[in-house]
């Protein structure tokens, strides 16, 4: 069995203030003895957000796609996760609404759900508006698509427009731009499911089925209603983007299954049951059958 993964214990007069951005309770604090400051998420009741977001930093790290670092952690006798800061020096976040509203005509910024808007065209769009130059462009849209595949890789549906974004800040010359490393992996792996629900997909063989229906939060079309599942936006934009797309599908192509079941394994038994493991297991091994194809051709 691997070696479980270290739980960071959070204490109270670490606390720093609270984060306005999201909806799940959260705060930041720093650790007297770290240089960083980390982010303690509760988890909302019922669910495993605080496992799947260790689950997927730690499967972005195996696939060598930059995000943020996740640990599991204990804050006042309450279990969660704590997210490492990566703003360094200077360095500010632009968020994807507000990329979006600089670059598209019409895009509203506060309309997070069913904001059909929100395409991987006018995505492109906002990248080329903020970097300006074609190479570093085709770098900015090669990262975003890394972080595409990851969701599919883990079901991750709420890639919304808060949850992606650019790093600035001045150098001699201006603003300096780098994409954010992906970051808030919580909707991934199942992790609103109960365990009777899982072991029925599973039992049923529907666990691609739970996989193809999740609705993402970034559509192909302003003319639909809802997303595709992150699996089906991959297939979409490996068609139209191969060239940009193609990197991280050689990534998924070179991956073991050993490292799946290690990177789920590694959570501490009485954090995440037998079944949910399972479950996270055979969504990412289907997720990852379907990704192969692409990356072959």
């Amino acid at each position: 069995m691997p070696e479980p993964y270290p739980v960071a214990e959070v204490r109270p007069e670490w606390t720093r203030g609270d984060e306005e951005m999201g909806t799940k309770s959260k705060f930041w604090y720093r650790d007297p003895s770290q240089s960083t400051r980390w982010l303690f998420k509760y988890p909302q009741p019922g669910t495993g957000q605080h496992w799947a977001e260790k689950i997927a930093a730690e499967m972005a790290l195996i696939l060598d796609i930059r995000h943020a670092r996740v640990e599991l952690a204990v804050a006042d006798g309450h279990r969660g996760s704590v997210t490492e800061s990566f703003l360094v020096g200077q360095q500010e976040v632009i968020h994807g609404n507000q990329l979006l509203t600089d670059a598209v005509s019409g895009y509203d910024p506060m309309r997070k759900f069913h904001q059909s808007s929100h395409t991987i065209e006018h995505i492109w769009q906002a990248l080329e508006h903020a970097f300006g130059d074609p190479q570093a462009e085709r770098e900015a849209k090669s990262r975003l698509a890394e972080y595409l595949v990851l969701d599919a890789v883990i079901g991750n549906t709420d890639r919304h427009h808060e949850n992606w974004g650019i790093l600035r800040e001045r150098d001699g010359r201006g603003w300096r731009h780098t994409v954010a490393p992906s970051f808030d992996h919580a909707s991934s792996l199942g992790r609103e499911l109960r365990d009777e629900r899982r072991d029925r997909l599973m039992a049923e063989h529907r666990v691609g089925s739970y996989v193809e229906q999740g609705r993402g939060a970034i559509f192909w079309s302003t003319e639909t209603r809802y997303g595709p599942s992150p699996l089906q936006l991959v297939r979409f934009a490996a068609g139209s983007f191969s060239d940009l797309f193609y990197p991280a599908l050689q990534k998924v192509e070179r991956l073991g299954r050993g490292a799946v079941y290690d990177a789920v394994g590694r959570v501490p038994d009485d954090w995440m049951s037998p079944s949910a493991k399972r479950f996270a297991v055979e969504l990412m091994t289907v997720s990852l059958d379907q990704l192969r194809g692409f990356g072959g051709e």
